[in-house]
């Protein structure tokens, strides 16, 4: 059973949601690198399964613009090896010429790699339909 979740934990992880945040909104591979497991399984909210290679390459293409990404109503549970996060992200921008603005649920599973390094190693995102009741 995983113990409650000590403040000094809990600071590390925003730390990393912060960089894997900013990350994103400005395409940093770099940072992308470091912060995602080489084995990292994700499934976005097309149902599409992304490694991490798929990832830093959809970056890298810079197909996708990012303008904003907001993150809302997060919530870490700890885990036994790990910090599962849960949070809301509204994020907008451009995917070619195309503008898009979503409303997203994130699921991350943080782990520490074996140098010490928080990397997130699972993660999956919902639409969140704003007419269900």
């Amino acid at each position: 059973m995983a113990q409650p979740l000590s403040s000094d934990l809990e600071k590390q992880i925003i730390e990393v949601e912060e960089q894997l945040r900013l990350a994103m909104l400005t395409s940093d591979v770099a940072t992308l690198d470091q912060l995602i497991a080489d084995d990292l399984v994700f499934t976005n909210h097309l149902g599409q399964v992304i490694s991490k290679q798929d990832d830093l390459a959809f970056h890298q293409s810079g197909l996708c613009q990012f303008q904003t990404i907001e993150y809302a109503d997060r919530r870490l549970q700890p885990l036994e090896n790990g910090v599962a996060v849960f949070v809301r992200v509204q994020w907008a921008g451009l995917y070619g010429e195309i503008s898009f603005q979503d409303n997203l649920q994130f699921t991350r599973l943080w782990q520490r790699s074996p140098q010490g390094l928080w990397q997130v190693i699972v993660g999956h995102s919902s639409v969140i339909q704003s007419n269900i009741h």
